[in-house]
């Protein structure tokens, strides 16, 4: 057979969207690649569709018919001159039957062979080659829906056989939540792979979770590209990710990297793909999965190896040979992953769907991201906006630069996690690198919205105040002639009130040429005898250094503050080196609507409805699940938050729902 080379893939078809498509395309580009990209009609203006050559429609409203439509993806492959497709991860990127319709169509795959991907695909059969191999391990049960399950010693965990990215995964910690648990991720693991096969094995509380970055050739080579710790999750699914682990001993690291290749070599691996392990306090060793493509996290590999792994994997795609040895492996530094996700921490990680408004991230990081100011943040695919990467020489540097960054970055339009991972980094535990999978819930505080230093703060909002009012006053027709600032009623300044992510601010101000007069908090208000209580407002001295349309240099109390502003209507976004804010000036008179009281619980996004557990006549306690409705890849239970009887079941599994749709209609019991 005749040997591949590069010149074998002129022109790569890449089968999915997102950061991910971006990411690709810019390899293949650096490569001298030719790229195709495909998108579906929420996709039709998206970043990836203008990053590639060239860009095929795909028809249709459902994933079956556009990112997971496999044989027209290969038709528009083979009519576009493809000589290879690129899956990236999720979508298609694990699917063997996919791979082996690419190679019988003539096209290359960037991947493991379709063989390698069905056998590690199924966690149950991955777990046997592992042992086969001598990879440590513990042992695990198939279990079934619907049948009274095993009697086993608590916590476990439920995982779906043909499972990826936490799907179809469940803790348990009480043996009565087992059998519920089972079938809530069958049904997950069957909607979302086709496969609603589960099993269940013991769950390490305090481990971490580490996973080894592997890729072999077509000649036998195999090589591990080091670890990557991903410990900090929420709902199993990775926020934090670091290469090296500061969290394992050498004799680890070599006894998971040893394991890890031995298990590659043992099924004759090809292509990127990525051993997962569960280790804990004791460094008892689990072995958990293999990934067979490249993972989300691989650039804080790229960062310590200076390796492009995309670029590997294309290269031993067209037959060519690993380019080194594993002795030629060098790590050096530290680099640190976050998953900027569209969703808020403080409210359950509720999914937050949008138009991005501002979008800009801090000086001296690595952005992967598919998203861009316009963007549309739906419910159709998840959550991720951008992974934002700090390399520094140690740990406590890549932290520091990666504070840096995210403290000026910006992104308005939508919630986001920002605020979670700046607690984060700033952490005790997580500054000390005690970070086991149980992070998050060690430190619930986290979770909570981070104020901005009071100097900083207010330094934000006189730079959306003031970015407003040099903007009026220059579109002013009428009072052109007068001073900025000017009144005719000399004791009172100009009053505004302000809403932004950290509350109402009530301001007034008066200004002279450019020095003004600010007073900060609710203004005094008459009592019932029409004399005024002590003013206690927060009084600043100001001065307008220099204003323009995107930029106020404000001196504050002899503190200089260059503010970045950016004006859409009566929003400002804000920017400092200090932090972010985004400002709406609200308006002078609002009419006070009647308050509308609902008859039962909404939906609290767009989604579909999986589950309904409750009928017509039915008593529900508090803590009782009503609904379950899928959005963003996640299941979200709506809850009943006290005793009630069901009137009226509004929708079906399968049916459709809308932000605040009624989806239960209840009739409160006493006292509820």
């Amino acid at each position: 057979m005749e040997t591949l080379t590069m010149k074998d893939i002129k022109r790569l078809l890449i089968a999915n969207r997102g950061e991910i498509a971006v990411r690709i395309a810019q390899t293949a580009h650096q490569l001298g690649i030719d790229t195709v990209g495909i998108y579906s009609t929420s996709d039709q203006n998206a970043l990836h569709v203008d990053t590639v050559d060239a860009a095929i429609y795909l028809p249709g409203n459902s994933l079956s018919e556009t990112y997971l439509n496999s044989n027209k993806i290969i038709e528009i492959a083979q009519q576009n001159d493809c000589d290879a497709i690129h899956p990236g991860y999720g979508f298609l990127a694990e699917n063997a039957q996919f791979a082996q319709s690419v190679n019988d169509a003539g096209l290359i795959w960037i991947g493991p062979t379709p063989e390698q991907i069905a056998l590690l695909g199924d966690k149950m059969l991955a777990k046997q080659a592992a042992i086969d191999a001598g990879v440590p391990t513990v042992t695990s049960t198939e279990v079934h829906p619907g049948e009274k399950p095993p009697k086993v010693k608590m916590p476990v965990i439920v995982k779906a056989a043909a499972g990826g990215g936490g799907r179809g995964m469940r803790i348990v910690e009480k043996q009565a939540d087992l059998g519920d648990a089972i079938n809530s991720a069958s049904r997950e693991a069957e909607s979302a792979f086709g496969d609603g096969r589960v099993f269940i094995e013991p769950y390490i509380t305090h481990g971490r979770h580490i996973e080894v970055q592997i890729i072999g050739d077509s000649h036998g080579n195999v090589l591990h590209l080091g670890e990557r710790e991903c410990s900090i999750q929420r709902r199993n699914q990775k926020i934090f990710e670091e290469a090296p682990s500061c969290g394992i001993s050498p004799e680890v690291r070599k006894l998971i990297c040893d394991g890890a290749v031995a298990l590659a070599k043992h099924v004759k691996y090809e292509n990127a793909g990525t051993v997962e392990f569960l280790i804990n306090d004791k460094e008892e060793i689990n072995f958990l999965e293999v990934n067979t493509r490249l993972q989300v996290e691989h650039p804080v590999t790229e960062s310590v190896t200076g390796l492009d792994l995309v670029e590997l994997q294309i290269r031993v795609a067209s037959g060519e040979q690993l380019p080194s040895s594993q002795e030629d492996i060098t790590f050096n530094g530290h680099a640190i992953e976050v998953r900027l996700v569209a969703e808020n921490p403080s409210q359950n990680w509720m999914p937050s769907i949008g138009t991005i408004e501002r979008f800009h991230v801090g000086d001296g990081v690595r952005v992967d991201s598919g998203i861009r100011e316009g963007s549309q943040v739906t419910t159709e695919y998840d959550s991720l906006i951008a992974k934002i990467i700090s390399y520094g020489s140690d740990r406590q540097q890549a932290i520091q630069k990666l504070a840096r960054a995210l403290r000026s970055t910006q992104i308005s339009g939508i919630e986001t996690n920002k605020s979670m991972i700046l607690s984060v980094l700033a952490e005790h535990d997580y500054q000390q690198a005690n970070t086991p999978i149980s992070y998050l819930q060690d430190h619930p505080e986290v979770l909570d919205k981070q104020e901005v230093n009071p100097k900083d703060h207010n330094a934000l909002l006189l730079g959306a105040v003031f970015a407003l009012e040099f903007q009026e006053r220059n579109n002013g027709m009428v009072t052109g002639f007068t001073p900025s600032g000017w009144r005719n009623l000399r004791t009172q300044g100009q009053r505004q009130i302000w809403k932004s992510q950290y509350g109402e601010d009530h301001i007034e101000y008066t200004i002279d040429t450019n020095k003004v007069t600010v007073l900060l908090g609710a203004w005094p208000e008459p009592q019932e005898d029409g004399t005024l209580p002590e003013d206690n407002r927060t009084h600043l001295h100001v001065r307008l250094l220099s204003q323009s349309i995107d930029q106020q240099i404000i001196e504050i109390d002899n503190r200089r503050q260059v503010i970045k502003t950016s004006i859409n209507n009566d929003t400002v976004h804000t920017q400092s080196r200090f932090g972010t804010a985004t400002w709406s000036r609200q308006p002078k008179f609002t009419h006070h609507e009647s308050e509308q009281f609902g008859a039962g619980p909404t939906s609290p996004l767009p989604g579909t409805v999986i589950a309904v557990n409750v009928t017509e006549g039915q008593t529900v306690q508090e803590g009782d699940v009503l609904v379950v409705v899928e959005a963003m890849k996640m299941e979200h239970k709506i809850i009943a938050t006290g005793t009630a009887t069901v009137t009226s079941v509004h929708f079906q599994p399968g049916d459709s729902v809308d932000t605040g749709d009624l989806l239960v209609s209840l009739e409160q019991g006493e006292g509820s």
